[in-house]
């Protein structure tokens, strides 16, 4: 996958740079794209698992079900920005990348993606009630990655929205050059993979749809040299994920929802029709 972006990326440069260009003026109706990288925060979330369809074990008489609830678990962002200087891994750290379209100077619709990490803290103190096995508690445990459970959105927490995009601007230049605050309330659906060890089992699960996401992104878009611009922005997103997959035994799933605040840097390419 991270080959199919590098080549997606470098058609739209290499088609951009030949395609006849006019004045920041002119250029109304574009189409654009941009790539970047983005750091995120996350609050603490309640986390369900439940399966009650365990195969059954011989040896020990009981089966694979458990029905627990984790309480206010802390959980942290993956930047893996040491990544960046190899080119070939440019997909592995918290990546960013939209495609837009400009009706006007002042308004656009975009597809929105963020490849952020979520990753629960592993060895934190949290309450956990429920039950595993017929085992009935309501107590503090360790979250000890080993034998209990270690729980992570991290190829990755995948937020997919499709935003609406208001553009104000602040300054224009003479020259090809101008300043805007934009603003992008969406909303879309959430991608993730999710790797869980519990109970000492670990499984890195396929994609799947697990959940919805909405959301409000707004910052500074700086314009340039006819077709390139900056964007700085921070946002701000409440993630549900109503159903993610635990383990391949079973009907394990999970759920959780959290708020998240983002910042966020891409830089763009415009391109297409003009006025």
């Amino acid at each position: 996958m991270r080959y199919f972006y590098l080549l997606f990326i470098f058609s739209l440069t290499f088609f951009t740079g030949f395609s006849q260009t006019d004045s920041l003026k002119k250029k109304k109706k574009q189409f654009y794209v941009t790539w970047g990288y983005t750091r995120a925060k996350y609050s603490k979330s309640t986390i369900h698992f439940k399966n009650h369809s365990g195969k059954f074990n011989d040896y020990t008489g009981k089966t694979d079900n458990y029905d627990f609830t984790i309480y206010n678990a802390v959980a942290e962002d993956r930047p893996d920005f040491e990544k960046i200087k190899d080119v070939i891994n440019i997909t592995v750290p918290q990546y960013v990348f939209r495609i837009g379209y400009i009706f006007n100077s002042k308004w656009g619709i975009e597809l929105n993606y963020d490849h952020t990490k979520y990753v629960v803290t592993d060895w934190q103190n949290v309450h956990v009630k429920g039950m595993v096995n017929n085992n009935y508690f309501d107590q503090d445990t360790i979250l000890n990655p080993t034998n209990f459970l270690h729980f992570e959105h991290t190829d990755g927490a995948n937020f997919w929205m499709i935003n609406l995009v208001r553009k104000v601007s602040l300054f224009k230049a003479k020259k090809n050059f101008e300043a805007s605050w934009v603003l992008k309330p969406g909303a879309g659906v959430v991608i993730p993979r999710t790797d869980v060890t519990l109970f000492g089992e670990r499984l890195n699960n396929n994609w799947r749809v697990a959940g919805w996401i909405v959301g409000v992104e707004s910052g500074l878009r700086m314009e340039f040299f006819k077709n390139g611009f900056f964007e700085f922005v921070g946002k701000g997103s409440f993630a549900d994920y109503t159903n993610c997959l635990v383990l391949a035994k079973g009907n394990g799933k999970a759920n959780h929802y959290f708020y998240t605040g983002q910042l966020t840097a891409t830089l763009g390419l415009k391109f297409g029709s003009k006025k």
